[in-house]
């Protein structure tokens, strides 16, 4: 009877090991793309500040890609920072950002005065906020510099992304 007892102990033991008291939560995070649409300016500084609401978290990776051309059709996206080389000089298309906001800037070694709008209105550029669970997962793989392939690699849904102003 003490060897039944024994054996029904061990039994339950290995039958509930596998159990937890603590229910397993599975969260889909997805990366977030915005399209926006921006004139360069000497009022606003030659720059465009983008509040983010709700802020995103330290370890989120935030790319920048600036609409460059459409060639058949097709949409050609440049990651920044873009510099460009004008008679003037060197123009740079750069962004920073911080957990709040995003700011999308021109810089140049010369007066951006002298631009002409072909590069300062109705500039077009998406926006790719990657969680940080994800922007640590199998990345080596991805080309950054490559807007197609990040949303092929985070399955981004083109005809989803929102556009703002």
């Amino acid at each position: 009877m003490k060897r039944i007892i024994l054996l029904l102990a061990i039994s339950a033991t290995f039958l509930f090991h596998g159990c937890s008291s603590k229910e397993e939560i599975h969260v889909d995070l997805l990366a977030e793309v915005f399209e926006v649409r921006t004139s360069f300016t000497a009022a606003n500084n030659y720059s465009k500040l983008i509040t983010l609401n709700p802020p995103i978290y330290n370890s989120d990776m935030v790319l920048v890609y600036r609409l460059f051309d459409v060639i058949n059709g097709q949409s050609l996206w440049r990651q920044l920072p873009q510099a460009v080389y004008l008679v003037q000089g060197e123009l740079d298309y750069n962004f920073d950002f911080t957990r709040n906001d995003i700011n999308l800037f021109l810089e140049s070694d010369f007066d951006l005065n002298t631009l002409g709008a072909t590069w300062t209105q109705n500039q077009v550029f998406r926006v790719v906020i990657i969680p940080g669970y994800l922007s640590n997962k199998n990345n080596k793989a991805i080309d950054f510099n490559d807007y197609n392939a990040v949303v092929k690699a985070f399955n981004i849904k083109d005809d989803l992304i929102k556009k703002i102003q």
